[in-house]
């Protein structure tokens, strides 16, 4: 099966792609929270990011309060996600799961794609 071209230009803010999870289907609610569920199994620090459509390539995206350090419960986490959504509607949002062994990030990804506007 040959591979798809999937369209991710820099100039184009709709067809952006912004890691792994983005070029599949929106994540649903339930999705999310495995995710997160995942992270936390992992002994993962949960940390959550925003950015403005038109800077979401940059590297650097604001962080939404301190890391969420010692969490072991997806609702906590699903509740910032959400409280970062109704501060930031026309933000970008991500959920990183911060590694303290390895110290990198396990996993990072897109939660809310906001409209480029």
């Amino acid at each position: 099966m040959p591979l798809q071209d999937l369209p991710s230009r820099r100039d184009d803010l709709a067809a952006r792609k912004l890691g792994t999870f983005s070029y599949l289907p929106t994540l649903s609610r339930e999705q999310i929270r495995r995710q997160v569920e995942y992270i936390l199994a992992q002994g993962w620090t949960c940390s959550i990011e925003h950015v403005e459509p038109a800077r979401a390539s940059n590297t650097y995206w604001y962080m939404w309060k301190l890391p969420m350090f010692g969490e072991q419960d997806a609702s906590p986490v699903m509740a910032e996600l959400d409280r970062c959504q109704q501060a930031h509607p026309g933000d970008h949002i991500r959920l990183v799961g911060y590694d303290r062994r390895r110290q990198t990030q396990g996993l990072a990804f897109v939660v809310h794609r906001a409209d480029p506007a």
